[in-house]
């Protein structure tokens, strides 16, 4: 149990909200559902929010890639 202890240390809160938002945008894009909701995987809204999705990833991997480079 002792290494579980030193897991769990090393994950801070912005570790767990990185996978939060992760896990959200694989079933975003995906189009995952609960049973029993309604289908919007193939709306125009959806279709919006990954073009938005797709947008905010491009400017993040740009960041880090500037970060890296050190300019």
């Amino acid at each position: 149990m002792p290494a579980l202890r030193v897991c769990c240390r090393v994950m801070s809160w912005f570790a767990w909200l990185g996978l939060a938002v992760l896990i959200t945008a694989v079933a975003a894009i995906t189009g995952i559902k609960p049973k029993g909701t309604r289908h919007v995987a193939h709306t125009r809204l959806m279709g919006v929010a990954r073009l938005v999705l797709l947008a905010i990833i491009i400017i993040f991997a740009y960041l880090a890639y500037r970060a890296r480079s050190g300019r």
